[in-house]
């Protein structure tokens, strides 16, 4: 099986989730290839600011996400967004610097560069789109679409999860979430209030 992620580099839930989906290639016969998805393209034109970014911040990493994507390859796309959430020094709740994660990921540093133009936007907003037109319409991150389960993909937004399960735990998820989400019909599942991710 296959799983295509695409995920906002800056989403904490989302890097939860993505930890989980690492931990289900460990019990389960998945493959994860990455991609970008862009919280900024998704809140483009709203009244409000869902994310709490006037300054248009949210931009910087998934930029620079797109263009190594681009250039280096979605296996080096999972590099990087690793390294963003890794290498903050210490306990972090939020990416460190964009830089720094280049470096650990083994790419070069000037890609962050990337960051502060819009040039790469295309970049960005294909991919985004990708995963919106895979979802039949907006959808928040991460979106996950996976081959191999059945014969059609399984399409699907989140899980959203607050904790890393780990071990059997995570292949129990998986094999529901599929099960789920590969119902005919099947539209959304929700479960209660949210807790605050727990990142590394």
């Amino acid at each position: 099986m296959i799983a295509d992620f695409w995920f906002d580099p800056s989403c904490p839930y989302t890097w939860v989730t993505s930890r989980w989906l690492l931990k289900v290639t460990e019990v389960r016969p998945v493959e994860v290839r990455w991609h970008v998805l862009s919280l900024s393209v998704l809140n483009e034109g709203r009244d409000d600011d869902p994310e709490g970014d006037p300054e248009g911040y949210l931009w910087v990493p998934v930029r620079i996400a797109a263009v190594v994507a681009d250039r280096y390859g979605q296996e080096a796309l999972g590099r990087f967004y690793t390294a963003l959430w890794t290498t903050g020094g210490g306990e972090q709740h939020w990416i460190g610097d964009p830089a720094t994660a280049l470096t650990a990921a083994g790419l070069p540093a000037d890609l962050a560069e990337a960051g502060s133009t819009d040039e790469h936007d295309h970049l960005v907003r294909a991919s985004h789109a990708e995963a919106m037109s895979l979802m039949g319409g907006e959808s928040g991150t991460p979106v996950i679409a996976v081959t191999g389960a059945g014969p059609e993909p399984v399409v699907f937004f989140g899980p959203v999860i607050s904790q890393v399960p780990d071990g059997e735990q995570a292949g129990r998820l998986w094999d529901g979430t599929l099960l789920v989400a590969g119902t005919p019909h099947f539209h959304e599942l929700k479960g209660p209030s949210r807790e605050k991710p727990r990142t590394p």
